[in-house]
């Protein structure tokens, strides 16, 4: 039982509800009613599929030509890919051998363009030619088997103190032709 003072609070004289608690409780009502679009949070925009120790590999009538392999994939409803850790490509030639090899500090696949981009340090080893390529960024599309760059690029022939530098640059997927689209200068070091 409430005590006589609370129930003189509560009630006017002649038992019904007082103003003020009726108007805590309309608050009570009214708070309990809330909206439920009120409580949904925004959109997830994060990746739906994680994936470790990512390996991928493009063959061309049953041989190898493209070994892709990093550490981490994250895939977004775009069906973007994003690989945000180091990327390490190996290039066979027809014989099923490593010609070329590229490593970058991350890179990314865009669904809607069919194309795999490379960002960071990244760095191209050509065996047979003994050459080194280093840019910021390259791109690589499955679809007409070229890469290509706008970016500022070096290549260094480790068996000739001779440096090239350009921007931009056309070559096929395993790098076995470069055309450089602007040549800015060749460079002899005195040392590697």
């Amino acid at each position: 039982m409430l005590s006589k003072g609370i129930q003189k609070y509560l009630l006017k004289g002649d038992n019904h509800l007082s103003p003020f608690c009726i108007l805590v409780l309309c608050v009570l009502f009214f708070a309990a009613c809330e909206s439920k679009t009120d409580k949904i949070g925004a959109a997830y925009n994060g990746p739906f599929e994680i994936v470790n120790d990512l390996v991928v590999k493009y063959s061309e009538q049953g041989k190898m030509k493209v070994y892709v392999k990093t550490p981490k994939s994250l895939t977004y409803q775009n069906e973007t890919r994003v690989f945000p850790d180091s990327v390490n490509i190996s290039f066979y030639d027809s014989l099923g051998t490593v010609v070329t090899t590229l490593r970058s500090d991350s890179g990314r696949y865009d669904r809607n363009a069919d194309v795999y981009i490379v960002k960071g340090h990244v760095r191209v080893v050509k065996f047979e030619t003994h050459q080194i390529l280093n840019t910021t960024e390259l791109s690589w599309s499955p679809g007409t088997r070229k890469v290509f760059t706008d970016k500022a690029l070096t290549i260094k022939n480790t068996q000739s103190p001779e440096v090239t530098n350009a921007v931009g640059m056309d070559a096929e997927q395993d790098f076995s032709r470069i055309k450089l689209r602007k040549m800015t200068g060749t460079v002899i070091s005195k040392g590697i």
